[in-house]
């Protein structure tokens, strides 16, 4: 276990750290080609590797550091449950919308993430889909939690808050990825929403909504219900990807995307450390994982049988 936990953080500062390097080369190094002109021949090599692969690397190292939180804290079987459908239906939505351009709007992926699979989708969107969607999850199905509401509202509103974060995020994600001076996508249609369809956003929350909900389902709810000491990770994930669009989005694009910033702020980020904060305690989270009562008369054990007096 000690081992595990090691490797995780290290993943996670990895993550972080490519996530810094791609930042640096994006706002500091490429705006300036006389920097870039002063390199070694080994600078100049390690320049461009770091900016044709650091987009795949933070995402992978993402990938392997919430995997492995996740199966040391929920176990392999539920992180298996969100994992699959997480990957499997949000691949198959962004073949779909590559496609078709149901349902996020017209747009196609450029060089940047990796090998494309059927010549679409980067195999690292998949990845991005599923770290950050558990990330969401965990911190909402956590504050939900805590409102101590009827079990199926907990659930519901699990998915809802979950999907509500993972949307907020795309805010500032989407105009650094697809409208800045290296885009990574572009949409092939006039977005009415600083650039984005609203078509996106709704598929965003459709996506996010159907593999949560699958996840769900395929796993008891208090599976996925951890205490606030167990919670630094998701928090910390959410909180980095979403430093990591907004820094790009401020200070590459004009001012007027102070807007979805600020949005993407107030219905996530703000939402996602309220989570976290009023998550229950260890002793909670020991209790939540318990067999759930029942209030049905078969399930109250017969007393024990009198001998029989001869």
């Amino acid at each position: 276990m000690k081992q595990l936990q090691i490797a995780e953080r290290a993943s996670l500062l990895a993550h972080i750290f490519s996530m810094a390097f791609g930042l640096a080369g994006l706002l500091f190094v490429i705006p300036h080609p006389e920097f870039i002109a002063r390199l070694s021949p080994a600078g100049m090599k390690l320049f461009s590797w770091g900016m044709g692969q650091g987009g795949v690397v933070y995402i992978i190292f993402g990938a392997i550091a919430v995997s492995l939180f996740a199966s040391r804290t929920l176990g392999w079987r539920t992180w298996l449950a969100f994992a699959v459908p997480a990957v499997g239906l949000s691949l198959s939505s962004e073949l779909l919308g590559t496609s078709t351009g149901f349902p996020f709007g017209a747009y196609g992926y450029l060089s940047g993430l990796g090998y494309k699979i059927a010549g679409l989708v980067p195999f690292t969107i998949p990845l991005s889909w599923f770290y950050m969607g558990l990330s969401c999850y965990l911190l909402a199905r956590a504050g939900m939690e805590a409102t101590g509401t009827p079990m199926w509202v907990r659930r519901l509103g699990a998915i809802a808050l979950g999907t509500i974060l993972l949307t907020a995020w795309d805010l500032v994600l989407d105009p650094a990825m697809s409208q800045t001076s290296v885009p990574f996508w572009q949409f092939q249609e006039a977005g009415e929403f600083f650039g984005m369809p609203y078509r996106n956003l709704t598929g965003w929350m459709g996506t996010g909504a159907v593999f949560m909900t699958v996840a769900t389902l395929l796993r008891p709810a208090s599976d996925y219900v951890l205490s606030r000491q167990h919670l630094g990770l998701p928090l910390v994930v959410y909180l980095v990807n979403f430093a990591f669009g907004a820094t790009i989005t401020l200070v590459s694009l004009d001012a007027g995307f102070v807007i979805p910033t600020l949005l993407s702020m107030a219905l996530g980020v703000l939402p996602a450390i309220l989570c976290w904060w009023i998550a229950g305690s260890a002793e909670d989270e020991t209790e939540a994982q318990q067999p759930e009562k029942s209030d049905s008369l078969s399930d109250i054990p017969a007393p024990p049988l009198e001998p029989i007096a001869k």
